[in-house]
């Protein structure tokens, strides 16, 4: 803001006028005269500006926390967990449950901190697993293959060839999976800024890339789930559905966990789980105890 004093000489500079009157115009005594009280009230509304900055105190803006701007549900669901606890996994699993408030069937969702740094190639752990009880959810799996009639009996839901790749440079993606053979991958590489952004391109460290392709059909169908690290050494997935008995989901958890053990680099000595989380889809968090599970 430009100071009183600064605006006072601006406008006084701007102010200065002969010292010889005319009898009209701008230079005739009733013009200066306007001119001058034009001056004053300019000088005023400045200085009253001035006096306000100065004791006007700054407005501090109003921050809520995270659970401030949740639901009522989500409120109820988080006062039964005890956030200074760590947690079985047993009653984890029976708390996760308790505390989805959705309509609908929830995910039980896991959260892994892993004691890696992506960055290297050996840290940046990926890989899949079939959960012998499956996830709950029902997956659409398109095969793009010369042998329809055996994909078509493995299970496929969407088969095809010259087909496919139409629906595909159009931008139809009605599936989840997308599973071919190696002999075939060339010809779906120019559709790769199609299918990568979406996370839908076959790829052999994901299992959609196989030779066998009515086993990976039906180790998709069955539960196979992919998981990999974030850029902060985290893993995102999921065990089951909240409708699962608690003993599969232990047993999903399980195997799931194995995994990921078994995947540990040799770069990496100690500490290689740093925290799990459980949760319901839209549900609060729940921490488990690392003594139980290593």
């Amino acid at each position: 803001m430009t100071t009183t004093t600064e605006n006072d000489a601006q406008i006084k500079s701007n102010s200065k006028v002969s010292g010889v009157t005319a009898k009209a115009g701008k230079r005739s005594s009733k013009a200066i005269q306007e001119k001058e009280v034009k001056i004053s009230k300019q000088l005023r509304k400045l200085e009253n500006v001035s006096k306000e900055a100065a004791t006007s105190k700054p407005v501090t803006p109003i921050t809520r926390s995270v659970l401030d701007r949740k639901g009522k549900k989500y409120k109820d669901s988080y006062k039964l967990i005890d956030h200074k606890k760590t947690y079985q996994l047993e009653e984890a699993i029976n708390l996760a449950k308790k505390t989805s408030k959705t309509k609908f069937d929830a995910t039980i969702e896991l959260h892994i901190g892993l004691n890696v740094d992506p960055k290297h190639a050996d840290q940046n752990i990926r890989d899949n697993v079939v959960l012998p009880f499956g996830t709950g959810q029902k997956i659409r799996v398109a095969v793009f293959t010369d042998d329809e009639q055996s994909a078509k009996t493995a299970g496929a839901d969407i088969i095809g060839n010259d087909k496919l790749l139409a629906d595909i440079e159009k931008g139809k993606l009605d599936f989840d999976v997308l599973i071919t053979s190696p002999a075939l991958m060339p010809r779906l590489s120019k559709y790769a800024r199609i299918l990568g952004p979406r996370g839908l391109m076959p790829n052999p460290k994901s299992g959609s890339v196989a030779t066998d392709i009515a086993k990976a059909i039906a180790e998709t169908k069955s539960g196979k789930i992919e998981y990999r690290v974030d850029s902060y050494g985290i893993i995102h997935t999921r065990i089951g559905k909240v409708s699962f008995k608690d003993q599969d989901l232990i047993n999903n958890f399980t195997t799931l966990i194995t995994s990921i053990k078994n995947n540990k680099p040799q770069s990496v000595k100690s500490n290689y789980l740093k925290s799990i989380y459980i949760t319901s889809s839209m549900g609060p968090s729940i921490k488990l105890d690392l003594q139980s599970i290593n």
